[in-house]
């Protein structure tokens, strides 16, 4: 890092997180009392400080990451400033431990970025502040920084990891996974995407020795053709058959192979990967989330993906494979019409955006869901171009992460979308300075929206006189 980068990313970090500082000082004032999900959580950190390792809410569904981390941080730091009572482990004290973890956040998706993109060297230093600011930013994990929930802490230890895995150095990536894991369960994907990064990358390398070898064209240039999937799929299948290559991914990925076996036998062991209250959280086949979340997508990231260039490529690229959209379009709606399922919370719980989403738009006609079907299909073809300068294993390993992290989840939670969103927002090209510019201006816009909501327009239901507020 050059001198002139180094001031200006202390510059913007330190900016950040003061800004996060007053915020976070008006939420406590105006929601002292634990709010939501925050209503499981505190007590449930609470009983930890107090040394109640044994007690544990049966409605609390993720392991105690979360409580244990905070304990590890409030603990000596009582020792160390003298605290006592009620202000020890206090609902304030519990959510400034989300604070420290998005400033971590920050260093870690600037660190990321630099990793990812450091072949490019028309990436300037200011163009890498100005994406982790926006990244820091992003309103869904933002927004959850002033409040006890286990994002913030899920999405540093899984960043971390990432970061670690780039690096080469696995054991500790591996070990980095199981804290996310500890945090939310199904961060356990992430830590197969960081084995599938090192098994893609030799894949490559293999698949362009092969490539060499009949002196065909390069990978980069053949991807998108019937022809070559199958001839990709079967060079996949000839390399993972081999004892040989097999043996090689074991050594290079026995680290992460530990800690999944592990979370096959906390799943066997449990007898589910749900932790408590499992009846709000059955896993199904929910194949509509994957639209939902490239919707998301293209909504958060439409100063890259929702351009009037991108359009015009995707209209081209529909005129010239109309058999292979029709048959996506007919697939899309097969999914649609089979596996769409509704939580009886989104239906329910009107302090939520995805409440007011799905009445304003998916509840107004039941022919809704099927007509969004080009959308989907523009928000599909729009999220891979921008992937086309990642390898096509790359590609591959990331979309079945995809899926496995989101078609499970019956709650359509915008939540469960932040994670995927980063990684792939991480390692798409560096736009224009005009593009991310706007993309910054829109997520502060969102967040002070969000925020105003959450502190100014509080409500209260019937036969209730609990205020309630609006949130992600």
């Amino acid at each position: 890092m050059e001198r002139g980068e180094a001031y200006g990313f202390s510059a913007a970090m330190s900016g950040a997180f003061l800004l996060s500082c007053l915020l976070f000082a008006a939420i406590n004032r105006q929601q002292r009392e634990p709010y939501m999900d925050e209503v499981f959580h505190v007590p449930q950190a609470q009983a930890y400080c107090h040394g109640r390792f044994l007690q544990w809410d049966p409605m609390i569904t993720t392991l105690p990451g979360l409580y244990l981390a905070s304990v590890g941080v409030v603990k000596p730091a009582a020792w160390l400033f003298g605290w006592t009572g009620s202000v020890v482990c206090s609902a304030a004290m519990l959510r400034f431990i989300n604070l420290l973890f998005s400033a971590g956040n920050f260093y870690l998706l600037y660190l990321l970025l630099f990793k990812i993109h450091q072949k490019n060297k028309a990436v300037s230093g200011f163009q890498r502040i100005m994406s982790t600011l926006t990244l820091a930013m992003f309103p869904t994990l933002y927004f959850f920084t002033f409040l006890y929930y286990t994002d913030p802490g899920s999405v540093f230890f899984t960043l971390f990891a990432y970061l670690m895995c780039l690096y080469g150095n696995h054991k500790t990536s591996a070990l980095l996974g199981f804290c996310g894991f500890m945090f939310r369960q199904t961060n356990i994907v992430w830590t197969v995407f960081c084995a599938g990064n090192v098994i893609a990358e030799k894949l490559n390398e293999a698949w362009k020795t092969e490539l060499q070898k009949k002196k065909d064209e390069k990978i980069s240039s053949r991807k998108g053709s019937v022809s070559d999937l199958i001839r990709i799929l079967r060079f996949l299948i000839e390399y993972l058959i081999s004892p040989k290559n097999l043996l090689t991914l074991t050594a290079l990925t026995w680290p992460y192979i530990i800690i999944v076996t592990v979370f096959f036998g906390f799943v066997l062991i449990n007898g589910g990967i749900v932790v408590g209250d499992r009846s709000s959280h059955e896993a199904c086949l929910h194949f509509p989330q994957l639209f939902y979340f490239l919707s998301f997508t293209v909504f958060f990231s439409f100063p890259h993906l929702l351009t009037p260039t991108k359009i015009r490529k995707f209209l081209l690229s529909l005129r010239k494979h109309p058999v292979q959209y029709s048959l996506i379009a007919v697939i899309s709606l097969f999914l649609i019409w089979k596996f769409t399922y509704i939580h009886k919370y989104l239906l329910a719980d009107n302090r939520h955006y995805t409440f007011y989403v799905w009445r304003k738009v998916f509840q107004r006609h039941e022919l809704v869901k099927y007509i969004l079907v080009p959308v989907y299909m523009f928000a599909g073809w729009t999220f891979a171009d921008m992937l086309k300068s990642k390898s096509v294993f790359w590609i591959l390993m990331y979309f079945v992460c995809l899926l496995a992290v989101t078609v499970p989840q019956k709650l359509l939670e915008f939540r469960y979308f932040i994670l995927p969103f980063l990684i792939y927002r991480l390692n798409i090209p560096f736009p224009s300075l005009y593009r991310q510019l706007l993309e910054l201006a829109f997520y502060v816009v969102v967040n002070a929206v969000t925020f105003y909501l959450f502190l100014n327009k509080t409500f209260k239901w019937p036969n209730s006189d609990e205020i309630q507020r609006f949130m992600w």
